[in-house]
């Protein structure tokens, strides 16, 4: 194909200019788009046999065989699907923006394409629903957006199979299935006007490598420079509440945004584009036996919460197969839209919130003029009518709520801001304060004291955070920090004691104290000898275990040095790598032991990580003070069935871990 063929050219190429992000000020200040997971997945409506649990995974999660599953085409006639009518509805929601499945992980099509038969073309309806939707999208003044799944359970050459499936996987050649899926993003992409987000999905099988995700984002960036990409087009994603994943330190590996679902990170994350997809139910497709249906209190505190972190709201609907919205989402669509026709103001272009949390609600901000409009959404109205906005330094200027006349009074209580509100709320989930204050918001905040921990053997560093135009003044007696107490930044600290720092602003003190205790602690004696040889002895066992065995009753298998902590690719094995460890100097040392199954890690005899049991791949961190020398150690695995994985890294606390190799054990 043309396109994927331009798409490895500036791979080798490059080209810096292919992976520019896209311009995405559009899409931060719409903050709230509709999320939409329609497919032949309709049809059964959740259920197959007795069991009606199922959504949009129904063929994979029921184990439908494909030959059986394709025959829904032949059901699927949405007679009452009105494009209009949909961007009616979240026109009214205020959503400003649509994504929409136009092939889910089944494999069909709900557009008109070229390259398969297995689409919107092969129904009795016979009509595009793409065309319909970008075309009424853009009458609405909403952007059309694209949802592509990578994964595809129908193609003969998508790998790998289900492990329930009968088709052979022999034969089967995963390109062909890539040159297929950027056939169709071509499609998408120049068929229909321009689109917003090209929206990946099902990005995370073992197939998927890093080089098919660089040219499905090179191919985007060609044919639609302007389109932004969300972070699936890579497979970078560490599960489903993760942002933008570990990347290899450039933007072009996880696309322009990220990804949360049906997860509002508790602290947002600044400096990156992020994104929440949640349902209003329990699942992305139509289920007719569904009754967990969230409300609209809980979904109008979902986006305020999310916009107040910085983030976008992605909310899911899953139509019918007739083409119709289940009735309670478009109750909760319009209840969304009457609050919004009166707050929308404290959504759209906003910022994040300027503190870190607000006991009664949530806070957005915009610059206006030379000032900034705080906007704060409460959601637990004040009895006495008397709220307490805690650490503000701005100058206010005056107050009003969104939606009424009522005066709403303006005064100071030392650090503190109070805002005099009437008696009752305007709605049930969120009423909103407009505050007006001069320049950029400044904020007293307590101190952050960051260290790797609260021991030590003989010194630890300690860092502060504080806001901005602050001073953070510390004591190490126990005794409240003073405008005279020293001013810190950075800190060493050689002596137990109990640390308190606190936020100074014109000679004041304006936040709470943070306290922190160190304790010096001794380290473990080296009662190990350096050994002859670097690295591990690694001993095998054979055996059928769920948990950790005895290897010490057990007979051998087998034995070897070895330079790395590594599993076996066997089932049913155990493995047993001892040595003498090569402490550096003395100090607190953590290591993380990575398993599947499970595992031990041992020093000195004392178990310092127990990753013991049946589970997949699993991470635990545990932490030993050591003196300088050497120190036996013993990491213990096993492995069932499944998948293998063990490795194993270690550093001084408050470093980055490595490895650990066979230039740090001998035996």
């Amino acid at each position: 194909m043309l396109a994927l063929g331009l798409a490895l050219a500036m791979i080798a190429n490059d080209d810096a200019a292919a992976f520019k992000k896209p311009e995405m000020t559009w899409w931060k200040e719409a903050r709230f788009g509709l999320f939409i997971h329609w497919g032949l997945y309709a049809v059964p409506a959740g259920k197959w046999g007795e069991n009606t649990g199922y959504g949009e995974w129904i063929m994979d999660s029921a184990r439908i065989p494909v030959s059986t599953y394709e025959k829904f085409k032949d059901q699927f006639n949405p007679t009452k699907f009105n494009a209009d009518e949909w961007m009616d509805l979240a026109n009214e929601a205020g959503m400003k923006y649509v994504v929409i499945t136009t092939k889910h992980h089944d494999g069909f099509a709900l557009f008109d394409s070229k390259v398969s038969d297995y689409d919107i073309m092969a129904t009795p309806y016979k009509k595009d629903i793409m065309r319909q939707i970008a075309d009424a999208a853009r009458k609405k003044g909403i952007v059309p957006c694209w949802y592509h799944s990578i994964m595809d359970w129908h193609h003969p050459d998508y790998l790998p199979r289900r492990g329930w499936e009968t088709r052979p996987a022999l034969g089967a050649e995963f390109d062909h299935y890539n040159r297929y899926l950027h056939a169709q993003v071509k499609e998408l992409l120049t068929n229909y006007g321009p689109i917003g987000v090209m929206w990946f999905d099902g990005e995370w099988e073992s197939t998927w490598l890093p080089k098919y995700g660089t040219a499905l984002l090179a191919q985007c960036r060609e044919l639609a420079p302007n389109t932004i990409v969300n972070n699936r087009v890579s497979q970078v994603r560490q599960g489903m509440e993760d942002v933008m994943g570990a990347s290899s330190g450039t933007q072009q590996a996880v696309g322009d945004f990220g990804t949360p679902e049906q997860h509002i990170p508790a602290t947002g994350t600044p400096g990156q584009d992020w994104e929440t997809c949640m349902t209003i139910g329990g699942h992305w497709g139509f289920n007719a036996y569904e009754t967990d249906w969230k409300s609209s209190t809980t979904l109008i505190r979902n986006l305020v919460d999310i916009v107040s972190k910085g983030g976008n709201y992605l909310l899911n609907v899953g139509p019918r197969a007739d083409g119709t919205f289940p009735p309670q989402c478009v109750d909760r669509l319009k209840e969304i839209g009457r609050w919004m026709k009166t707050n929308s103001e404290s959504i759209y272009a906003t910022e994040a919130s300027p503190f870190d949390a607000l006991p009664w609600g949530r806070c957005t901000q915009k610059k206006v003029g030379t000032g900034t409009n705080l906007y704060f959404n409460v959601f637990d109205w004040p009895k006495d009518g008397r709220l307490v906005v805690p650490g503000l330094g701005n100058t206010p200027k005056r107050a009003r709520l969104l939606g009424s006349r009522s005066a709403v009074g303006v005064s100071r209580d030392g650090a503190n801001v109070i805002l005099k509100l009437p008696g009752k709320p305007l709605h049930e989930a969120a009423s909103c304060v407009v505050l007006e204050v001069e320049g950029t918001p400044t904020v007293y905040r307590t101190p952050e004291i960051v260290s790797p921990g609260n021991e030590f053997v003989d010194m630890i560093r300690v860092q502060f955070k504080v806001g901005e135009g602050m001073e953070a003044r510390y004591t190490l007696d126990g005794t409240d920090p003073k405008p005279t107490s020293p001013k810190v930044t950075m800190l060493q600290i050689v002596d137990e004691c109990e640390l308190r720092v606190a936020a100074f602003h014109g000679g004041k003190r304006v936040s709470d104290i943070a306290k922190r205790s160190f304790v010096r602690v001794k380290p473990m004696a080296a009662t190990g000898a350096p050994g002859t040889q670097s690295g591990w002895m690694m001993t095998e066992y054979k055996g059928n275990w769920d948990r950790l065995p005895d290897f010490d009753s057990l007979p051998r298998s087998g034995s070897r040095s070895s330079d790395t902590v590594a599993a076996s690719a066997d089932e049913f094995v155990g493995r047993r790598f001892a040595g003498n460890l090569r402490v550096p100097f003395d100090g607190i040392y953590e290591f993380a032991l990575s398993s599947d199954d499970g595992s031990r890690l041992v020093v000195g005899g004392k178990v310092v990580v127990d990753n013991d049991g049946l589970h997949g791949a699993e991470t635990k961190v545990g932490r030993i003070a050591l003196a300088r020398g050497n120190h036996p150690i013993v990491v213990d695995w096993f492995n069932k069935t499944g998948g293998a994985a063990l490795s194993l890294t270690w550093g001084p606390i408050g470093s980055p871990k490595r490895p650990l190799g066979g230039a740090d054990v001998g035996h």
